[in-house]
């Protein structure tokens, strides 16, 4: 990657979205909190799905599945600290919100239904080690990273999310009510508000549209009869998270099916990490795209002695960056401190997952979209030439046909279904395979 293109995608990108607070500035206290929280909002959905499904098919009780719940909230804001604050060589130190992500549903669900919850934990930290040893190599890879790989990579990430937030806006996807009028109306209501909040709001107003119009959302789900507030009364004051809770099995038969896994996340990782690099101004160097990826290890094998599951960069958040036109860290430090007191209080979080599903996807089609824009404004300055054309097109077309054709793959070998399962990693690695096949198209001067 040539770092004078880079750089000025970099700043073309500062200067057309305004960022009023960089990676390394402080917003006010106040302000940080809430900007916090809307990270935490747009994360959260996922972070909780995890075990909930796991938990579900391996037919734990509610109990065991709501300390699961809790156990991940609390190991997604230890990784997310990890990642912005930086400990050692360990964080990239930027906004990333980290969490449990599906790809390792299947896997865990497998081991799970031969080994129980123990063969979960024990894969999830020797299989750590992959991502940790795949982190020393970044550096080398970097230069199979030009602006028409990164700009895919980026389009893809908002692209295969937008169905996400359409299931979302429609009620869930599975729900009896799917896409009835007043799923539906209580979205775009929410999309609307946020967007007016975002283009006209003032200062704060404007920065804050996100969260904002959530309350929004909130306050009319509640005569409409969407909130369900049994779950706060249910769940527990304070529940510590307990190291091996649920004792540990090592045997590496249990790690074979998350390999595949980690090494897909390593993968989206390094596209999130541009991502933010991106949104934030910052062109991000192979030591700090590095130490993100190690942060991914690290914080997964400590998930494993913490009864959750593998954590790894949240692609959703990274809308909020360009929207919120914020960048600091120090906000993602602080999303980090919450979820963690969210793992410890369980009351405070059930009051963020009681969440009708329509509010989050109003707001979740905007952050995705804008998300798909960005990747857009990367490209913009690239050469759209037979050969960059073609990587575009046909990165975009697999990854977007796996994300709404799934079984498209259903017959691969196990490995390769693995890898292509996500669209965000079988778009990247066909834009990488096609860069580096695809000749680079020589400008001769007459």
């Amino acid at each position: 990657m040539e770092k004078s293109t880079s750089m000025g995608t970099a700043k073309n990108i500062l200067n057309n979205t305004e960022i009023i607070y960089k990676i390394d500035d402080k917003p006010p206290l106040h302000f940080s909190i809430l900007l916090a929280l809307q990270h935490i909002m747009a994360a959260f959905g996922g972070i909780v799905a995890v075990p909930l499904v796991i938990g579900g098919v391996l037919g734990l009780p509610i109990n065991d599945i709501a300390y699961l719940v809790s156990a991940a909230l609390f190991m997604a804001g230890v990784t997310t600290w990890l990642q912005a604050r930086g400990l050692g060589k360990i964080g990239a130190r930027v906004p990333c919100v980290m969490g449990t992500d599906f790809t390792f549903v299947g896997p865990s669900i497998a081991v799970g239904l031969s080994g129980g919850l123990p063969a979960i934990f024990g894969a999830t930290i020797l299989g750590s080690f992959v991502e940790i040893v795949l982190s020393r190599f970044i550096k080398p890879l970097r230069k199979f990273f030009p602006p028409i790989v990164t700009g895919t990579v980026v389009i893809l990430i908002g692209l295969t999310l937008l169905p996400v937030s359409i299931d979302w806006a429609a009620g869930g996807y599975g729900a009896p009510d799917y896409g009835s009028l007043k799923n539906v109306v209580v979205a775009m209501s929410v999309l609307f508000v946020t967007m007016l909040l975002n283009r006209y709001g003032k200062g704060f107003v404007s920065s804050a549209s996100v969260i904002l119009g959530l309350i929004f959302g909130y306050i009319i789900s509640f005569p409409l009869g969407l909130l369900n507030f049994q779950p706060i009364k249910d769940a527990a004051w304070i529940a510590f998270p307990t190291p091996f809770k649920y004792g540990i099995s090592f045997d590496f038969k249990y790690v074979i099916p998350f390999l595949s896994a980690y090494l897909v996340t390593t993968i989206e990782t390094v596209g999130v990490l541009m991502a933010v690099g991106e949104a934030s101004g910052k062109e991000l160097s192979s030591e700090e795209i590095s130490s993100g990826i190690l942060c991914d290890g690290v914080g997964s094998c400590l998930a494993g002695f913490f009864n959750a599951g593998p954590n790894t960069s949240f692609s959703q958040n990274v809308g909020l960056i360009p929207l919120t036109r914020v960048a600091s860290k120090f906000v993602v430090i602080l999303a980090g401190i919450i979820l963690v007191l969210l793992g410890i209080f369980p009351k405070i979080g059930a009051l963020v997952a009681i969440m009708p599903n329509p509010v989050l996807g109003g707001a979740g089609i905007i952050m995705f979209g804008v998300v798909a824009a960005a990747g857009i404004k990367t490209i913009k300055d690239v050469p759209l030439n037979n050969r960059n054309m073609l990587i575009l097109a046909i990165s975009l077309g697999l990854g977007l046909g796996v994300t709404v054709r799934p079984d498209f793959i259903a017959q691969l070998p196990e490995i390769l279904k693995g890898l292509f399962s996500s669209g965000i990693s079988a778009g990247t690695i066909s834009a990488l395979f096609l860069n580096i096949i695809l000749k680079e198209e020589i400008i001769q001067e007459e």
